[in-house]
């Protein structure tokens, strides 16, 4: 047999004959690291730990440690979950499986429905299948073969006719299963320590809500036990923090079906809260030098073809409205608006920067099945601003902005926080607007900025914009869950479409550089954050009701209204609950709906011009003067503390 060379991580070179797996291998380096072993991986590419290698190769073995190893885990598990409820359900049809973020799915085509008593039956069956250690067994069919084998699988049929070339490969486990896939998978179903089936629900195939609506069945799988204790421990603490299950016991928001799905009802309360995220903003705006605008919410379609958004962007945006004038379409974007009002008249290097700034709303079209709460809607509030400047203040600007989204973290109460410098490929694949020393100003800029900071960043290459790089920056809330928040982005594009300049020192006209920056995102998803992170209970500055008095009886009621105009004046936002309950009733009531402070007054403290203190954290406070109780809680207000 001929001989090849394996060059191992660490740089050595063992000879071993053409066509050994990478289990053997690994069994020489160590038995050891044969037992860990998961899955190979060899010229860059993810192998079978029994695929045999051919020619002179890089060789990693892949255990638990390997973030990768564990995705091919996942899928693994996926075609366990597909396997079992063959067996037990021989009349349904597969379609995919594949790892994702935290898990796995599967989608069937059954014309019964799974119930959640079906889920326990397939999970102790896939433990069945597991404990029989079943080798998973790649076999490689032509597509000929493969069409004839799976003649009645329209699904598996239909993939393998648009996407195997003359072979494929398929998987089996056991001898009653086989599923056209790519691989690479575990040795054996021993390998699967900690699984758990999740949830069932509906999926279009592919994804396309013109297509057969399948089953699908969501599971997670970890290398251990402990790992997924942890896991399934937090998606339950995830349940009781839901936005949408808080945002109807608060009574702060709702979606009516009346109106349509994706269109946010901020209820009196849910409005109080907005009203304080939007007015802190707008305040950070002056106090930074932004100029504040207010834009349409619709414009001339002509606007979105110079932008390009009707064309590229036109299958996020609604159907277009045909008036007596011209066709007309719902922004998607604000920056358009921005870029016209820069335009209407002629700048000067000295009126650089320029920056506009809106709280803006916006309407983009979203699949019914996508939607989410406030997460994700057709209509939302973007905190968008756009920075004109010239290309030596650039960096300044950068800086200023990232130092203006780590604020809003703190402000908001959330310390720790990600950053991502999306880069370009160098021009190689031609997907990229601009020119190369556009890119390099750009991606040098953001880089520099993020070195004056001292923030942490971590570059994807080839993610940026197709316009323009871009930083995103993305916090971690209460229990570990990483969000999507800010971003800075250039855009080389639009200053170009619509033909911006400014009039510099030499007398001729440039083009200024463009910045995007959004800090919230969307009003909606941040406030379906905040909402999550503190579990409904905001800290007091962002409270809708900070404090509420409870009169013990209806003797105490004129004076428990004279402490909430007292506090009122004071500009507290407070409530008398001045029905004629038990004060032991309201105090839990009151609990319930995360009021910060609730005051009691009874008799003794009418006659002293006091209030019985309870903080809805730390319990009872003892009775104190309210001119002392309001200096306090006006202290927390304004130093807008994260807890009392």
């Amino acid at each position: 047999m001929p001989r090849i060379a394996i060059t191992l991580p660490d740089g050595s070179q063992q000879p071993v004959e053409a066509g050994s797996r990478p289990i053997d291998i690994a069994k020489a380096i160590s038995p050891r690291l044969a037992d860990q072993a998961l899955v190979a991986k060899v010229n860059g590419e993810l192998y079978d730990l029994t695929r045999p290698i051919e020619t002179d190769a890089t060789l990693q073995i892949l255990t638990n440690h390997d973030p990768q190893a564990l995705e091919v885990y996942r899928h693994s598990a996926a075609h366990l979950l597909a396997a079992a409820v063959l067996e037990l359900f021989p009349e349904t049809k597969l379609g995919i499986g594949p790892p994702i973020e935290n898990g796995f799915y599967y989608d069937f085509d059954r014309p019964t429905a799974f119930t959640p008593e079906d889920l326990e039956q397939i999970e102790q069956k896939m433990r069945e299948i597991r404990d029989r250690d079943l080798p998973y067994e790649r076999v490689v069919t032509s597509k000929e073969e493969g069409l004839r084998k799976y003649a009645d699988a329209w699904m598996k049929c239909e993939l393998i006719d648009e996407r195997a070339g003359d072979t494929f490969t398929e998987y089996t486990l056991g001898p009653h299963f086989i599923d056209f896939c790519r691989g690479p998978h575990v040795p054996s179903t021993s390998k699967i320590k900690a699984f758990k089936l999740l949830s069932i629900a509906g999926a279009y195939w592919k994804g396309d809500e013109r297509n057969k609506q399948l089953q699908r069945i969501y599971g997670t799988a970890f290398f251990t036990q402990k790992e997924l204790d942890q896991y399934l421990q937090k998606l339950e603490e995830a349940k009781k923090r839901d936005h949408r299950k808080l945002g109807k016991e608060l009574d702060l928001f709702s979606i009516q079906d009346l109106a349509g799905p994706g269109l946010i009802f901020f209820h009196p309360k849910g409005g109080t809260v907005r009203r304080q995220i939007e007015d802190w903003m707008r305040d950070q705006y002056v106090r930074r030098g932004y100029s504040l605008v207010y834009t349409p919410h619709v414009a001339r379609a002509d606007l979105w073809k110079t932008s390009g958004h009707y064309n590229f962007y036109g299958e996020n945006m609604f159907k277009r409205m045909e008036l007596d004038d011209a066709e007309y379409q719902l922004k998607p974007k604000n920056c358009p608006f921005h870029i016209l009002i820069y335009r209407d008249r002629q700048r000067s290097y000295r009126d650089l920067p320029v920056r506009l700034g809106e709280l803006g709303t916006v309407y983009r079209y979203e699949r019914s099945g996508v939607m989410h709460g406030l997460l994700r809607v057709r209509g939302f509030t973007q905190d968008d601003a756009h920075i004109f400047c010239a290309p030596e203040q650039i960096e300044d600007e950068i800086v200023s902005c990232l130092e203006f989204a780590v604020d809003t973290l703190h402000t908001f109460g959330f310390e720790d926080y990600e950053a991502e410098l999306s880069t370009w490929d160098n021009g190689a694949s031609g997907k990229y607007d601009g020119a190369p020393e556009q890119w390099k100003l750009a991606e040098d800029a953001l880089a520099k900025a993020t070195s004056r900071l001292n923030l942490k960043v971590k570059v994807m290459p080839d993610e940026a914009a197709f316009y323009g790089p871009k930083i995103d920056v993305k916090l971690v809330d209460a229990i570990g869950r990483l969000w999507q928040l800010s971003t800075v982005q250039f855009d080389f594009t639009l200053p170009r479409r619509f033909g911006l300049e400014y009039i510099a020192e030499d007398g001729k006209a440039h083009q200024p550089l463009m910045v995007h920056r959004a800090l919230y995102g969307s009003v909606e998803r941040f406030f379906g954050i905040l909402l999550e992170h503190y579990a409904g209970v905001f800290p007091v500055w962002l409270a809708p009701v900070q404090a509420i008095v409870l009169p013990i009886t209806d003797r105490q009621l004129d004076y428990a209204r004279q402490v909430r105009d007292r506090l009122d004046a004071a500009g507290v936002r407070v409530a008398v609950d001045d029905r004629s309950e038990k004060v032991n009733l309201k105090i839990r009531e009151a609990q319930l709906q995360k009021i910060p402070y609730m005051l009691v007054v009874g008799d003794r403290e009418a006659q002293s011009g006091a209030v019985a203190v309870r903080n809805r954290k730390h319990g009872d406070q003892g009775a104190r003067p309210v001119d002392d109780f309001l200096a306090d809680i006006r202290r927390l207000i304004d130093s807008k503390a994260p807890s009392e």
